[in-house]
């Protein structure tokens, strides 16, 4: 099989958006929903994009699932995806990556101006605000607690370097010149300002042209900038707009979410009982499949939301803490919950949905896990910026349309124009 392009990503929906930025080259990118996919399953596929599921694992499993990805060496570059916002295993899975492949650098620029993530002066931002200070400071499992890059890898087993916004804004040539200068020392880790679009250029031909064996680290954003190999495959597959039916799974807290979710009309929305879900998970899946098989009988579009209100959150964890559960069991029972809704959707003697929009990234692996899906191939269309159009490969729902959103990407409307574009139904627009 000739080399493909490997990105591993820690969580389903950053690796949806990030494969995105090949798709949209026109190279073929499967998306899988974790790292047992059969080999068989990437013929003719440009670029690999493997889901670890391991941004809120312990950092030695984390570190484990990286270098169980990297176990072949027929990959033309290798492109480690982390968090925008800087949460998960950041250090224990670039210094994997970097073990793994034996590479003279990791270059690490999460930023992605596109989305208000920059870093400056080794300050990571997100819409001009500390990133330790934003959500990702609160992170009820994993919380960022700096926000300035040299610091947090202050923790990697490799010297750790800095290349400033003066050198970025040069060009690829003194990128280059710098990235060769640090190999010398020996193995490390070069983390990069970047603040706007061609920071982020600057940086991945730089990498291009320094002739290192570099590991990339970064968010979608430094994805698109990165050198790949003439397409091979049958490159990417458009998604025909027609009638159709569409479920939306809401599994995110995000705020951002939320005010997707108010712009919707309340007649489409399906609440998940939270107490039962968190008591009696079978139960609440019956219920919230019952009601989500009426509403696209009745209307063609139904929206399951875990949490339709800020307040929600609690509400589940006071659940939990009757029955003597903590909050991640919690979590896990919710996400639980929605897989298998979407599960009894499918098994059910009714029509299946035609389409789904699933946002919140441990929500998506669990609906993979139960439609069987091997995961997603990418059509190199968006409905917005980061949020990649696919189908479902393999499973239940194979070929059916599919997005995978993260929490904390997106307008007000995204949700609906998702809904418009696939039911063809402007009311949602």
């Amino acid at each position: 099989m000739p080399p493909f392009g490997l990105v591993i990503a820690d969580d389903l929906t950053g690796a949806s958006d990030t494969g995105h930025e090949f798709a949209a080259r026109g190279l073929r990118t499967l998306v899988s929903a974790s790292t047992t996919t059969a080999t068989d399953s990437r013929a003719e596929t440009d670029v690999w994009v493997v889901n670890t599921d391991s941004r809120y694992a312990d950092p030695s499993d984390a570190a484990a699932a990286v270098r169980n990805a990297l176990t072949t060496d027929d990959h033309s570059f290798v492109y480690k995806k982390v968090d925008s916002t800087l949460r998960g295993n950041l250090v224990a899975e670039t210094d994997a990556a970097l073990d793994a492949t034996g590479a003279d650098l990791a270059v690490v620029a999460p930023a992605s101006p596109r989305n208000g993530r920059t870093t400056v002066e080794g300050h990571h931002l997100v819409d001009g605000t500390p990133v330790a200070m934003t959500a990702a400071g609160n992170d009820p499992d994993k919380p960022v607690e700096t926000s300035h890059l040299p610091t947090r890898f202050s923790k990697s087993s490799y010297p750790v370097s800095r290349l400033g916004v003066n050198r970025v804004a040069t060009g690829p040539t003194a990128v280059a010149d710098d990235l060769q200068r640090y190999a010398t020392a020996g193995r490390g880790v070069v983390v990069a300002d970047a603040s706007h679009e061609h920071h982020l250029e600057a940086i991945a031909t730089g990498v291009a042209r320094s002739g290192l064996n570099v590991v990339y680290v970064g968010s979608a954003g430094l994805a698109r900038y990165v050198e790949t190999p003439y397409p091979r495959g049958s490159g990417s597959q458009d998604v025909p707009t027609r009638d159709r039916t569409v479920l939306c799974v809401v599994g995110s807290t995000n705020p951002v979410t939320l005010e997707q979710l108010g712009s919707l009309p309340s007649e489409s929305v399906v609440s998940l009982d939270l107490e039962t879900a968190v008591e009696d998970p079978a139960s609440a899946s019956k219920d919230a499949a019952t009601a989500c098989e009426a509403h696209l009988a009745k209307d063609g579009v139904a929206v399951l939301v875990s949490a339709p209100d800020e307040d929600a959150p609690r509400r589940a964890l006071d659940a939990g803490r009757r029955i003597g559960i903590d909050g991640q069991t919690v979590r896990a029972r919710v996400a639980e919950t929605l897989g298998a809704t979407v599960q009894q959707l499918w098994d059910d003697d009714t029509d299946a949905p035609e389409s789904m929009f699933v946002t919140g990234g441990a929500v998506a692996a669990d609906i993979f896990d139960a439609l069987d899906a091997n995961g997603v191939l990418l059509s190199g269309e968006a409905i917005e910026e980061g949020i990649p159009l696919g189908r479902f490969s393999g499973g239940v729902a194979n070929d059916v349309p599919v997005v995978t959103k993260a929490g904390a990407f997106g307008s007000s409307g995204a949700i609906g124009k998702f809904i418009a574009l696939l039911s063809g139904c402007n009311d949602y627009e």
